[in-house]
């Protein structure tokens, strides 16, 4: 159904905002051979041009390569590390995790903690923040500063299993999209427009990769690739689920960043049942996309819609998709870049 082994690779490579060179290597790979041409630019945004039927209009898609993480911001007397954050955690999810420092070399340390058993009452009724935590290396001082420096990104140590239908791993945000993109160009077939797939840097800190991106492309049309929330759990009201895993690839109407397109979104809905794809609608009433940046960072807007996959624990230590809801994913993805000059664009 889906290449396993390579979405495992691409999941569990370090890669966190501003610092995606591991990330970016397993792009120009595997994509190089797929496509017409592909360029690196300055921020470190990897562009993959495959040229279209018609090379009239232009088709951005975006997917972002970095993933949340942190950067060391001192290292103390005895030896601990001290960080900020690089994206949004949810902190209890932190408690003796095991995360890897690149610094000269790469480091596992865990994140400790106060102990439960010499926490206050009232400590242990309080909501833990980021803050309350450092980083254990098991080594002095000394010993930490000859690999270890102000400045040294920090991401999660956890490996890619399947679980039933699922995959589960760190960074399932957004290293399956870039799993989705690259795999879309594997298929094949040819676009309607000349279509630049963007593996796009910094989303996770301010969809700072995209903008830059879509100023230099221009496009007419354009596709976000992201994560979403499916909170299709114990104790979930129906209304508070956004998406469900199993229930097919997310159909993007709203976030907090961007209304998509309606016509962009009719497309993308008559698409999917054209082709018999499992698909839901998602609104997303918290977070952004690629997808602000590819709509409204061109001249005039561009016509812009995303394809969402919905994942579950997203923005914690670990974080599960379904298989069918990538492999959905990636066939929408395709019918659509492929179909986008047979449907009236004209406002109605």
């Amino acid at each position: 159904m889906i290449d396993v082994k390579l979405l495992a690779e691409i999941c569990e490579v370090a890669g966190t905002s501003g610092f995606e060179q591991r990330i970016r290597e397993i792009v120009l790979r595997e994509v190089t051979p797929l496509v017409d041409s592909v360029s690196v630019d300055n921020m470190g945004n990897v562009t993959a041009l495959k040229k279209g039927k018609d090379s009239s209009k232009k088709v951005m898609i975006g997917a972002h390569m970095d993933e949340i993480g942190f950067i060391v911001t001192h290292i103390d007397d005895e030896g601990f590390v001290r960080f900020h954050t690089l994206g949004g955690f949810d902190p209890k999810t932190l408690t003796a995790q095991r995360v890897i420092i690149q610094g000269k070399k790469d480091l596992i340390g865990v994140m400790g903690s106060k102990p439960i058993h010499v926490m206050t009452p009232e400590e242990r009724n309080k909501v833990p923040k980021t803050t309350d935590y450092f980083i254990d290396l098991g080594m002095p001082k000394s010993e930490v500063e000859k690999y270890v420096s102000v400045g040294d990104p920090i991401t999660r140590q956890r490996e890619l299993i399947e679980m039933g239908d699922c995959v589960n791993a760190k960074s399932i945000d957004n290293r399956v999209a870039v799993f989705i993109l690259i795999e879309m160009f594997r298929q094949g077939g040819t676009p309607a427009y000349d279509t630049y797939g963007v593996f796009t840097v910094q989303e996770e800190v301010g969809i700072r990769g995209a903008s830059v991106a879509a100023q230099e492309i221009q496009p007419d049309f354009g596709f976000g690739l992201d994560t979403t929330i499916a909170f299709d759990v114990p104790g979930a009201a129906g209304h508070e689920k956004v998406t469900s895993l199993g229930a097919g690839t997310g159909i993007k109407v709203m976030d907090s960043r961007t209304i998509c397109d309606y016509r962009m979104v009719a497309f993308m809905k008559e698409t999917a049942d054209k082709n018999n794809i499992k698909w839901q609608p998602e609104i997303l009433t918290a977070g952004g996309t690629d997808t602000m940046a590819i709509q409204q960072m061109t001249a005039g807007g561009s016509i812009a819609g995303a394809i969402s996959i919905p994942t579950r624990h997203i923005h914690q230590v670990i974080e599960m998709a379904h298989k069918e809801d990538i492999r959905n994913s990636i066939d929408l993805l395709q019918h659509c870049v492929e179909g986008l000059d047979k449907y009236d664009w004209s406002f109605k």
